[in-house]
């Protein structure tokens, strides 16, 4: 099962990627949790301390890791789309609770279509858990549309996106949804936080 959780700032989606990767590691399997929300607390949910996390760089800060993969020059001119990744997860993934966390860390850019090392690198590492491994892999999304626009989601069984009661947040559900299923993803699902029955109904 591959799993992105997604929806807009604040409304709960760290606590339910949290959660669900721990009730897949209860029942045995392998379970891998990629944070790539650059306000990354995910870990904090799956009980790493402080400390701990505060040692871990994200993937995407790597300057000399992404280099060493890409063959990217100082300016960015050229480099490989293809790097090797597959022993990333294993290596920059730190364990707890059952649960293989990967701070991937996200690219500052000023539109939807970064091509640059660092976004090249995230897209393998997301591919390689997706498509080439039989792990439970859950990605606790960064808020808003940007993964979508980068494609780097493409390839996941099903979105689960969190919203709260207010426009914004149900408009954003709407635009996942259309997204994903450009990307191909069929399933998508909502986790309604913060909702009273008789909010349900207008819903």
């Amino acid at each position: 099962m591959k799993i992105a959780v997604t929806g807009k700032g604040g409304v709960g989606k760290t606590t339910i990627a949290a959660t669900l990767a721990r009730l897949y590691a209860d029942e045995g399997k392998t379970v891998y949790e990629a944070d790539a929300d650059p306000d990354a607390n995910l870990g904090l949910a799956l009980g790493f301390s402080e400390e701990e996390l505060a040692e871990i760089i994200p993937v995407s800060k790597m300057r000399k890791l992404v280099e060493e993969r890409t063959g990217a020059d100082k300016s960015n001119t050229f480099y490989k789309i293809n790097p090797k990744v597959d022993d990333i997860p294993e290596r920059y993934s730190k364990f707890r609770n059952g649960v293989r966390l990967l701070i991937l860390g996200t690219v500052e850019t000023a539109g939807s279509g970064c091509v640059c090392p660092e976004n090249v690198m995230l897209k393998r590492i997301i591919n390689n858990l997706i498509l080439h491994r039989e792990d439970v892999v859950l990605l606790d999304m960064e808020a808003g549309l940007e993964h979508l626009g980068r494609g780097t989601t493409e390839g996941m069984d099903q979105f689960i996106v969190v919203i709260e009661p207010g426009a914004r947040s149900v408009q954003t559900y709407r635009n996942v949804k259309r997204l994903a299923e450009e990307l191909g993803v069929k399933k998508v699902r909502v986790v309604a936080n913060k909702i009273r029955m008789k909010v349900m109904k207008h819903l």
